[in-house]
């Protein structure tokens, strides 16, 4: 079983966001999917209810990994986890032993940046991302394009030693998908092609798996 993880120990960046997008992009291409939440808000587990109204879509199995261990049903292919803000220390290397990706979202802010600086430091001394035996990458969430403070995170990102993938639009499209349990590329094309093409260079990565 395959296993994706979105952490940042800074809250509002986007985990569930990117979480729930993987998790429909592989369930739609016929993976069995499991998404665990590890937040008390319980986002995910939201959005995995709200998703139960509909019909001939995949189903993601959920897992409110807050309140116990996590164990994805037999045969599931893919796991993708939505880890709590304020994770450090033990806590990061715990849920990293079972993580094949490792992916980071980042917000275009001097605080945000600011606390990813701090928390990529973290992540870099962990044994498990320096011996490359968890992938690590970064995605940039609800930009503006063409803003000065964009091009500072596009700077900061381009001198790391790691994977910068992509960056998500500040787009009304995924409040519609956290709204409504789909994932932004089950709405509409008409409404979504501006940002699923976005989208492209992460999946690609974590193909080259």
């Amino acid at each position: 079983m395959r296993t994706i993880l979105l952490m940042n120990s800074k809250g509002g960046c986007g985990k569930t966001t990117l979480a729930t997008n993987i998790a429909t992009w592989f369930a739609d291409d016929g993976a069995k999917v499991a998404l665990a939440d590890y937040d008390p808000q319980r986002s995910a587990l939201d959005w995995l209810e709200a998703r139960r109204q509909y019909e001939g879509i995949p189903a993601i199995e959920a897992i409110d990994a807050s309140s116990g261990p996590v164990r994805a049903a037999r045969g599931t292919d893919l796991l993708v986890m939505d880890a709590p803000a304020g994770t450090h220390g033990k806590s990061i290397t715990d849920m990293l032993r079972r993580v094949d990706d490792l992916i980071v979202p980042v917000l275009p802010s001097p605080i945000d940046m600011r606390a990813c600086s701090r928390f990529l430091q973290e992540l870099i001394a962990n044994g498990r991302i320096s011996r490359n035996q968890t992938r690590l990458a970064i995605v940039a969430n609800r930009v503006r394009e063409n803003t000065r403070i964009y091009h500072q995170l596009e700077e900061y990102l381009g001198h790391l030693e790691i994977p910068f993938l992509t960056h998500l639009r500040e787009s009304q499209n995924y409040i519609r998908s956290a709204e409504s349990g789909l994932g932004i590329f089950e709405l509409a094309p008409s409404l979504v092609w501006n940002d699923v093409g976005l989208w492209d260079p992460l999946f690609a990565w974590l193909d080259r798996k």
